[in-house]
């Protein structure tokens, strides 16, 4: 039987993080939080050397930067392109 992985969001692990420095105690912070103890002690590990931020995932390289302006600015135009074809459907 395979195990099924539970993926995490970046601010669910930040904040489990934070929540087990506050309290001290990493095993009742992640039975309550209903993860497994080695998840929580593996994200206290990243986030001590750094790697479990924000600042990381978002490249500071200008290409990439640039690429996510126009996907973001094409998903926008695609949405005003179908809003305007419903619009002519409408008034048609």
């Amino acid at each position: 039987m395979k195990k099924i992985r539970k993926n995490y969001s970046l601010e669910f692990k930040i904040q489990a993080v934070s929540l087990s420095e506050q309290r001290g105690n990493v095993s009742s912070v992640a039975e309550e939080l209903g993860i497994c103890k080695e998840s929580l002690v593996n994200w206290r590990k990243l986030h001590k050397e750094g790697k479990l931020s924000k600042e990381k995932q978002i490249s500071s390289d200008p290409i990439r930067e640039e690429l996510l302006r126009l996907r973001k600015e094409l998903e926008e135009t695609k949405l005003e392109r179908d809003i305007l074809k419903k619009a002519v459907g409408i008034f048609s």
